[in-house]
């Protein structure tokens, strides 16, 4: 063997993680545009769907509420076996997570238009039984269409790049890439969404409502360009990581989930994630009916609130990575969702203002302020997920990306659940269904009690959030240093075992000399990049 080969081979066994890290421009965009694709149909879901129900179909709020509960607890089903059939498939020629791009992607954007279609004779009877049982089973079957994508995306960061620091940028990217997602939903939000103008029975008088047009062109629109956007990621990722030889044995899928609800990081984030979901969704969801009938706004204003939100998100994401590197992720998300609590809290006192002008200008003020609370933790959760299953591979020697992610995924489902009965409940409590079907006339009573829960509910759930991420989730800035060099150690020993997780030919092009590896271990130079060739029939059998 020669000197050079040596010291290639030197450099490879300095850092088992530097061997699949050294993540490109293009590799951060292709796979935050897989979550661009997923939110401009998941947007769809979260902005416009409660309200097309009500004032379209003509829904009952509570119908709404349990179709969403019961749509959940199949999750309960459905996304754990998602992410068996991940951990246990066998690999494809493109990967272990990538393909599912593929195959879910024409799937997702057909069921995400059939949820809105609006066939002869719906919502001319209130409560119709054939339409309740339209709206359900569209409704499930775009979240099974979403499970198909969504946990193997989840796991896809962890054979991206083992890396904790391209992990972090990567969480940044995918958050970015869900903005953008979430966006362009807005824009069909302020055009269809129509607010009540003047009095009943006066001239000029205009009912409040959705212009179902503009929404089903906006429908087909973000699911074309959905369609579009996971091709791109699949064809744009690549999963530098080999999976490891998968040994089928019994009762291996309990196993798997007792780990999970053994480890105290897996539980803190995924409930933090779902309060975060629950959030989200609740104020997108109801903020609209909130400007349209208590600030009596549509047009723009309906979706600013969720614009203010997000938009601090396109500075943060060049802050955040310095931020996270001088206090930590737990650190930074945690004081983000306390700034986000107090916010919403400071919302509530705006009720003894009035509805004047003045009133709506500092509710959004607060908006923004939450929204730079909240962009912390939503720029960084997927890379807190990615180190809470880091450390159960670490401390058990097993990895379950799939079953992970799914698990992961689960709690950020049930949030979506916890957004449908809140808003449920409160449009319930305040009798909007009744006041809908009269023509949306409603008391001062109720516009108050609609003020009082859309500001008391949020500011609840970030603050339950602030406590998780600083009291209970325990991968501090220390922690998770010392967690990369025990990763390195669990990578090393793999390796001293036979099963060598990274390929040699992935080693990072700028890391290491443009030196070929002799005896046949690298077909090409370090320096070139190589193509993904399909799986031998032999080498599967050997795994």
């Amino acid at each position: 063997m020669s000197e050079e080969t040596s010291s290639v081979q030197s450099a490879q066994n300095d850092s088992y993680i530097a061997r699949a890290s050294g993540l490109k421009g293009k590799d951060y965009v292709a796979y935050a545009l897989g979550d661009t694709g997923c939110c401009l149909v998941f947007g769809l879901v979260t902005t416009l769907l409660q309200r097309y129900y009500t004032d379209v179909l003509l829904l009952h709020p509570l119908y709404i509420m349990l179709m969403f509960v019961v749509a959940r607890v199949w999750d309960a089903i459905n996304d754990p076996i998602m992410g068996r059939i991940c951990d246990t498939v066998k690999v494809s020629r493109w990967g272990k997570y990538r393909p599912w791009f593929l195959y879910g992607s024409i799937p997702l954007a057909l069921s995400a238009i059939f949820m809105f279609i609006k066939w002869p004779g719906f919502g001319s009877e209130p409560g119709s039984v054939g339409v309740s049982v339209y709206a359900a089973v569209t409704y499930i079957l775009f979240g099974m269409c979403y499970t198909v994508i969504q946990i193997p995306y989840g796991s896809l960061a962890s054979v991206v790049t083992l890396d904790d620091k391209e992990r972090s940028k990567l969480s940044i990217w995918r958050s970015v890439g869900a903005a953008m997602g979430s966006m362009p939903v807005m824009i069909i939000g302020m055009v269809a969404f129509k607010a009540a103008k003047g009095e009943p029975g006066t001239e000029g008088y205009q009912e409040g409502g959705v212009n179902y047009t503009i929404l089903i062109i906006g429908v087909v629109v973000m699911a074309v360009v959905a369609l579009a956007m996971l091709l791109i990621a699949f064809f744009g990722n690549k999963e530098r990581v080999k999976p490891m030889p998968v040994v089928q044995q019994k009762g291996a899928t309990m196993q798997a989930f007792k780990k999970l609800f053994k480890s105290k990081s897996m539980i803190a984030v995924s409930l933090a994630s779902m309060l975060l979901l629950a959030g989200q969704m609740f104020i997108q969801s109801f903020y609209s009916y909130l400007i349209n009938f208590y600030f009596g706004k549509e047009g723009i204003w309906t979706m600013l609130p969720t614009v203010l939100t997000y938009l601090p998100m396109a500075v943060l994401m060049f802050f955040t990575p310095k931020l996270v590197k001088k206090f930590g992720k737990k650190e930074v998300s945690g004081i983000g969702m306390a700034v986000s609590a107090v916010a919403n809290l400071a919302m509530f006192f705006l009720l003894f203002m009035g509805k004047g002008g003045a009133t709506l200008y500092i509710f959004m003020v607060f908006c923004l302020i939450s929204g730079i609370g909240l962009n912390f933790f939503v720029l960084q959760v997927w890379a807190m997920a990615a180190d809470a299953i880091d450390e159960i591979e670490v401390k058990t020697g097993s990895r379950d990306d799939g079953t992970a992610y799914a698990f992961f995924m689960f709690f950020r489902k049930l949030g979506q659940a916890i957004s449908a009965i809140a808003v449920g409940v409160t449009l319930l409590a305040m009798g909007y269904y009744e006041s809908a079907l009269g023509g949306f006339e409603f008391s001062e009573g109720q516009l108050r009690l609609m003020f009082i829960l859309s500001t008391l509910i949020p500011a609840g759930m970030f603050g339950v959030m602030a406590v998780i991420l600083l009291l209970v989730y325990p991968l501090s800035k220390k922690r998770v240093a010392k967690l990369q060099e025990e990763k390195e150690e669990h990578l090393r020993a793999l390796a001293e075992s036979g099963n060598d997780i990274v390929e040699a030919d992935d080693v990072a092009p700028e890391k290491l000399e443009d030196v070929p590896v002799e005896s046949g271990e690298l077909d090409e130079p370090v320096a070139e990049p190589i193509e993904e060739e399909p799986i031998e029939e032999e080498e599967q059998k050997e795994e």
